[in-house]
């Protein structure tokens, strides 16, 4: 085996990985859609976004569809319809996007953070009940990084309390639990399809629902133009309200993004199986091999769907206590490129906005503004979400199947972990930092 690359060895990867990383795929369909909306000056209308909401939803298997500026305006617009208010809680994984929670702070709602699985990195069921209270409204049930949540013990758990289930499908669109598409588990989904997502479509959300009273108040928070009564609006503790926004907020998406999501959305599935067959492929040559375990599901009918920002487990023990950070620049030294990166999301439950921050002079910290009990309290053995940080790391995203170049990536993991004793008289360890607030 030749001498690593970051001490003076040659690369293992030699090959010009061409658009083997670029994402999303565009075409001239997807030119000519986006240019239609401009050279008609719709950018603001919404023919084009009601379309794809419909096509959205027929896709997903659901009877509705909301279209929003953004992931975020979907989540907070599904937090809205389920009914989260002033002093109620929301259950909701410390690892994930701040998206995925921080919206409940503009209801009067908070936050109670609950620790992961080490082994999916998705939720943890077993550690959700113990934290459901008295003013407890809904589960955020986050597929993070691609993988699908345990949505049968999520929704067990739901059923058993009365609770409300949003799903954050932002990182697995398409992806399946046990043969079923995500997000038509709990009672909506909302997901960002922005364009460093599987599903792109530039800047943009989507929730979908079979249940009309929270499609009905989803529109009502922000899609003024679509909250207007003309034969939409039945619930009637909001019917006399239609016309305006009943939050204040615009969050209808420009009419370019919707017509991309429409051209999009024909070729998705296809692509996202050649994603998957090349990811599976990069995994199996992994497998086996110390310090590395890849982050996959191993029920029959659960995917990865797109596999964004892909992530595996990484075990210092098994090689002798080499960082994470080491290890990660030893791969990249041997010209590995695609989304590799030591860590993951930070811990929310860590970050100071979550402990003492007064964003709205309320005269206390936000989070319990309106809370009935401190839910800070709670965040105490968290764990696992505290910890990861050292324990995984991004894997290539590769969009094509092509094994030659797949193969010298396996051939660049496989060098580092043979040789990873060269590097542990240079490690510097891992910083107390490691992760990103707000990458994906």
């Amino acid at each position: 085996m030749s001498e690593l690359a970051l001490l003076g060895g040659p690369k293992a990867v030699t090959l010009d990985p061409g658009d083997m990383f670029t994402w999303p795929i565009i075409t001239r369909e997807d030119e000519e859609a986006v240019l239609a909306v401009l050279n008609r000056r719709a950018m603001s209308d919404t023919d084009i976004t009601t379309a794809f909401e419909a096509e959205f939803a027929q896709w997903m298997g659901q009877k509705y569809a909301v279209a929003c500026s953004s992931g975020t305006a979907a989540l907070q617009a599904a937090m809205y319809a389920v009914g989260l208010r002033a002093g109620d809680e929301l259950i909701c994984p410390s690892m994930t996007y701040w998206a995925s929670c921080l919206q409940a702070f503009s209801l009067h709602a908070t936050v109670v953070f609950a620790d992961i699985d080490p082994e999916t990195l998705c939720i943890d069921p077993k550690d959700i009940e113990h934290r459901i209270g008295p003013r407890t409204k809904a589960i955020m049930a986050v597929h993070y990084l691609s993988h699908p949540a345990d949505m049968d013990a999520i929704m067990d758990i739901a059923r058993r309390h009365g609770l409300k289930i949003i799903e954050d499908v932002s990182h697995a669109q398409g992806g399946r639990y046990k043969g079923r598409k995500l997000g038509t588990f709990g009672d909506v989904a909302a997901m960002s399809l922005m364009t460093g997502k599987s599903f792109a479509t530039g800047e943009m959300g989507i929730l979908t629902t079979n249940d009309r009273q929270i499609w009905e108040h989803a529109l009502a928070l922000g899609r003024y133009e679509r909250f207007n009564g003309k034969n939409v609006v039945e619930s009637e503790d909001i019917k006399p309200y239609c016309g305006l926004p009943l939050g204040g907020y615009k969050y209808r998406p420009h009419q370019m993004s919707s017509a991309l999501g429409r051209t999009q959305l024909r070729h998705y599935d296809e692509r996202i199986a050649e994603i998957d067959r090349s990811m599976n492929y990069f995994l199996d040559g992994l497998e086996g091999l110390p310090g590395v375990r890849p982050i996959r599901p191993k029920e029959e009918g659960s995917t990865m769907a797109g596999w964004y920002c892909a992530h595996a487990l990484y075990l210092p023990e098994e090689l002798n206590g080499l960082s994470v950070t080491r290890f990660v620049e030893a791969v990249l030294a041997e010209g590995v490129r695609g989304g590799v990166f030591a860590g993951a999301n930070r811990a929310l439950h860590t970050h100071p906005l979550m402990t003492d921050m007064d964003i709205y002079g309320d005269g206390k910290p936000t989070r319990v503004a309106f809370a009935t009990r401190d839910v800070r309290e709670l965040d105490k053995g968290l764990d696992v979400s505290a910890g990861l940080g050292a324990r995984t790391f991004g894997l290539p995203w590769f969009k094509h199947f092509r094994p030659e170049i797949i193969d010298e990536y396996i051939a660049a993991f496989r060098k580092v972990i043979e040789k990873h004793e060269e590097l542990l008289p240079g490690d510097p360890g891992n910083p107390a930092d490691l992760g990103k607030w707000f990458a994906f």
